[in-house]
């Protein structure tokens, strides 16, 4: 059974004249008839009752059009789908972020791509730095939102966020807002960080911003979490270091300092396996 000849049965079931119908199909009425004859001995049933006067459906014609309609219907629309798909319109996307992304910088994104492109499905994961690259590595991951700037030959970063650093103090610590002078003053604080090997750019920013006032910070523990650490600063084991994004409400007895003037910056790296062929990626790509 071939879907040209399911066609030219529907519009002959619609027009009943076979003159007519080939005209419409753009065909001769001997290749029309042909078709027809040729569904018939598919399917083993007569579809029309012909007479000189007048053509009409067959009780199996009358069965067989519905179940035509649909698989010619299902046919054009898979068809306009995988059409749509490769044009970048439709599909799915699978996204990677570090927690801090969705603070601020992925959310706005994420909902304008959703409005210009409401049939590409997109799957976020938060994943560390190294998960993300894994994923990019074994194409569970389209894109990668993170950290760090230590990537493969194959793989495409581009910067696309940068922020301060900020402070996460005990609510009870001495040092505020008023009396905050430099990093010189939480020499002998213990730290709290984000692990070296899951964010080497980052945990070497701390560590030059601390340089630059003389001292290395000792750290105490270590965690990728904000709600982690927010709890363990909270609780007196240290203090923090963490992008500004992080610095959100919350029920933490904990307090921030911005550190506006530190050349020392946290940027956000989009990061994405080069020769990544889903048509979705490109058209997140032009919107980022």
């Amino acid at each position: 059974m071939e879907l040209r000849e399911l066609h030219s049965f529907r519009v002959l079931a619609g027009i009943l004249h076979y003159g007519k119908a080939a005209e419409e199909l753009h065909l001769s009425q001997s290749a029309l008839s042909q078709q027809i004859m040729q569904l018939e001995r598919v399917l083993g049933h007569q579809l029309f009752n012909r007479t000189n006067r007048r053509v009409a459906l067959s009780k199996a014609g009358e069965l067989l059009l519905p179940e035509a309609e649909r698989i010619l219907d299902q046919a054009e629309n898979s068809i306009g789908l995988w059409e749509r798909t490769m044009a970048g319109e439709a599909g799915q996307l699978y996204i990677g972020f570090v927690g801090s992304a969705m603070q601020s910088f992925l959310p706005p994104l994420l909902k304008s791509f959703a409005g210009n492109h409401p049939e590409i499905r997109f799957t976020l994961e938060e994943l560390t730095n190294s998960e993300q690259l894994q994923g990019l590595e074994h194409a569970t991951v389209d894109i990668a939102f993170m950290r760090s700037n230590r990537v493969p030959e194959d793989v495409e970063l581009r910067s696309v966020f940068t922020e301060n650093l900020t402070l996460v103090l005990p609510e009870s610590h001495e040092v505020d807002t008023s009396n905050f002078k430099s990093m010189k003053q939480f020499a002998e604080e213990s730290f709290i960080l984000f692990p070296n090997e899951n964010s080497p750019r980052y945990y070497q920013q701390i560590q030059n911003l601390c340089a630059d006032h003389g001292f290395s910070p000792r750290i105490a523990h270590r965690s990728i979490h904000a709600p982690t650490i927010f709890s363990l600063v909270e609780n007196g084991m240290g203090i923090s270091v963490i992008p500004n994004s992080l610095r959100q409400k919350h029920n933490y007895r904990v307090k921030f300092i911005e550190l506006v003037e530190a050349p020392q910056k946290t940027e956000l790296f989009s990061a994405w396996k080069r020769g990544n062929e889903n048509p979705a990626l490109q058209s997140f790509l032009k919107l980022l």
